[in-house]
């Protein structure tokens, strides 16, 4: 088939254009611009990228084209962050740049250019079943990406394959190593998805005034003082300056929660606090990807945030009692974060999810 893969500049995207070729796939690459505002900046790495890339490609043996997202980045994914933050929530950009960049812009442009189907590096899997495009954890569990991938629609996975399902990552270094890909030692990528790794704080005040207020305990006591509600996020550690230890154990301080109209944050001490901790999630925006709701209960495992194990849980509608679909943890679940998502399993099938209200 003629596959374009999306070539990042990162070993992931290089062996998956690597495996492709060796299928006997025709492979054309395209690398995506997607930030301009500080590409000179010493933390945006786009320059590095694209060479990586053009050296990977030339290596393979395969054509790269170099298109630009920019424009559709700022108005798809960029702005709503924005917002977010502002409105005292922490949004996820990875999950939007899937559903609005890689699979909603790059797929675009890859049809116009003739491709049967696109590829990128992601550690997730999929499957036709019973008519439907499945999406499926990918079987290195500490890379799965599928909570990254949870809101692609039919259309968008029946378009899409994922090299690197059945593959850990320590074989994805050792293929590119074996096969001499330039890039084989490359670090993993971090930070805000297109924009790179920087001070976020300092990132966040270039488009957020600062807005001041008092940092309390849920009894009310004032123990310090933020630099804005948009720059904290619920279960944070560092960054809060607060000095002493007011119950004696010496714990260290987390955010519990935010009081928008008082411009308040709330402060509590140790990690384990009760506050910290909820065992009904809140839904909305929901996204079912086989086009159905899943059915009322239990045998559903779920994730709300990435990198932690399915917590086995509950599925609740929203129905006349319920504005929201609800999730119910059996084991109250740590920091459930507004604006980012809860993601829904049925064992290794990713059903969906919504932002957490």
């Amino acid at each position: 088939m003629k596959v374009i893969v999306g070539l990042s500049g990162g070993v992931d995207s290089a062996v998956t254009a690597w495996l492709l070729k060796e299928q006997g796939h025709d492979v054309l690459g395209i690398f995506m611009k997607n930030w301009e505002d500080d590409d000179n900046s010493e933390y945006c790495s786009t320059r590095e990228d694209l060479v990586d890339a053009v050296s990977v490609a030339d290596h393979i043996g395969i054509d790269i084209e170099v298109v630009n997202f920019a424009s559709e980045y700022k108005d798809r994914v960029f702005t709503y962050f924005l917002a977010e933050y502002q409105a005292g929530r922490t949004p996820n950009p990875d999950v939007l740049c899937n559903t609005e960049i890689k699979f909603a812009a790059f797929l675009d442009h890859a049809m116009r250019l003739g491709a049967e189907k696109i590829a990128t590096g992601h550690y997730a899997g999929v499957r036709q079943f019973g008519g439907k495009f499945e999406l499926l954890k990918g079987d290195d569990d500490t890379k799965d990406q599928s909570y990254f991938l949870h809101r692609l629609t039919q259309a968008q996975l029946s378009k899409a394959m994922f090299p690197l399902a059945n593959l850990p990552k320590r074989v994805v270094r050792e293929i590119a190593e074996r096969e001499r890909i330039p890039n084989f030692a490359k670090k993993d990528s971090t930070g805000i998805c297109f924009i790179g790794e920087r001070p976020f704080r300092e990132f966040l005040e270039r488009y957020l005034p600062k807005t001041p207020g008092k940092m309390i305990t849920p009894e009310g006591e004032n123990v310090g003082q933020h630099q804005g509600l948009a720059y904290y996020t619920l279960g944070q550690r560092g960054g809060l300056h607060i000095g002493g230890s007011r119950d004696g154990s010496g714990a260290p301080w987390y955010v519990a929660g935010k009081d928008m109209a008082a411009n308040t944050l709330i402060v509590v001490q140790g990690r384990e606090h009760p506050a910290l901790r909820r065992s009904d999630v809140p839904m909305l925006n929901l996204h079912w990807i086989s086009g159905v709701e899943p059915v009322a209960g239990s045998g559903y495992g779920a994730k709300t945030r990435y990198r932690q194990p399915d917590a086995s849980c509950v599925y609740v509608p929203a129905d006349a009692t319920n504005a929201n679909a609800m999730l119910e943890f059996s084991d109250g679940q740590w920091a459930p974060t507004p604006g980012q998502y809860a993601v829904l399993y049925r064992d290794n099938v990713c059903l969906g999810g919504g932002v957490i209200a």
